[in-house]
């Protein structure tokens, strides 16, 4: 393993691109608003941990979060999830059926980020009361392509790569990689991890329907102009990292171009 970081940034200009895609003006949930679901699953199967949300929450409005830049908002919500112990796999909730969840009693490295993201853009919003569907709204924003969500497991972004694109492109965040001097494309990386390791995810196990045209979308991943900073230059960008940034560590291994994130 040989893993050299990618960056990104929260961006300022979520706050224009939520106008722009609300439709007309900017709606009630920033970018995130409620889009009509074919099919979906009950909000005790999709949310757990309520209790740690609500105190969360409770805790950003005493505080007057909402008034922080996006990063900080970002590192105060993170900080919250200290001691929430490593879970793998808590996207899996279903046979069948997609659906935007989130897990407050368990965290890998990509929804411990996402779950903090999302709160920080969620508690922007100002309205007398949260509810754990305000969360999942977010997290259905950034975690699908095009925000949307309709009950189909390949609508959701399963490669971090292909999220740094899609966010960056609906104005979420900044992917800043390339602006860094000695920045580097990968080539030649086989994206495959999620067909090859298929008897790992839920979905794939019980939908073998699922697999060709998963394989169809590792192939765009694997076409996408993905850079990294090489290890020998990240001394050079530390000083320019701020709170809140999110950094891809990319691998050389084939299957994925990220072996964490944080």
């Amino acid at each position: 393993m040989n893993p050299w970081p990618a960056l990104v940034r929260l961006s300022a200009r979520m706050w224009i691109a939520s106008a722009l895609f609300a439709g007309l003006g900017v709606g009630a949930s920033f970018g995130a608003e409620a889009v009509p679901e074919a099919r979906t699953l009950p909000l005790e199967k999709t949310f757990v941990g309520k209790d740690r949300f609500d105190v969360i929450v409770a805790k950003a409005l005493a505080e007057n979060w909402r008034s922080l830049p996006i990063g900080e908002r970002v590192v105060k919500f993170a900080r919250e999830f200290h001691h929430v112990p490593y879970r793998s796999f808590t996207l899996e909730i279903d046979d069948h059926i997609e659906a935007p969840s989130v897990n407050l009693q368990g965290l890998d490295c990509w929804t411990f980020f996402e779950t903090s993201l999302g709160l920080a853009r969620m508690i922007a919003i100002e309205k007398p009361s949260y509810t754990p569907q305000d969360l999942l709204d977010q997290i259905r924003w950034t975690r699908y392509r095009g925000g949307q969500c309709t009950g189909d497991y390949l609508q959701r972004i399963h490669y971090l790569a292909e999220w740094y694109f899609e966010n960056d492109a609906r104005g979420v965040i900044d992917d800043l990689t390339r602006s860094f001097p000695g920045c580097q494309r990968i080539r030649d990386r086989k994206i495959q991890e999620m067909t090859v390791l298929w008897k790992s995810y839920r979905y794939l196990r019980e939908n073998p329907e699922l697999r060709s045209p998963m394989k169809t979308w590792e192939s765009y991943v694997a076409s996408l102009p993905v850079y990294q900073v090489p290890k020998t230059k990240v001394a050079g960008i530390e000083k320019n990292l701020q709170d809140g940034d999110v950094i891809g560590i990319a691998t050389n291994q084939q299957g994925g171009y990220c072996s964490h994130v944080g």
